[in-house]
């Protein structure tokens, strides 16, 4: 299973958008558009799950393919990264 990256979505863009535009290359196991936590609009990205197989295919092809009047930036997910020194602020 692969996690993909989707960048540069319309605002309006929902997850059942997402699973329309990666079906047509496999089975979709999930789909997200992430939202600002306070006000719950759209942050322009999400994240969609396939087979690696599928995912890789639906990475090359849809990578820079108009959506919503925006190019697409389709790639793999990378592994949120962790703060150094635990994040609490800086405070000795």
């Amino acid at each position: 299973m692969k996690k993909i990256y989707v960048g540069n979505l319309p605002w309006a863009a929902t997850e059942a958008d997402l699973r329309d535009l990666f079906g047509p290359f496999g089975s979709v196991a999930s789909a997200a558009v992430v939202t600002d936590r306070e006000t719950g609009r759209s942050r322009g990205f999400g994240f969609v799950e396939m087979d690696d197989g599928d995912a890789d295919k639906a990475i090359q092809e849809l990578d820079g393919r108009d959506f919503g009047g925006r190019p697409l930036r389709v790639n793999q997910a990378q592994e949120k990264r962790r703060r150094e020194g635990g994040g609490g602020g800086g405070r000795w």
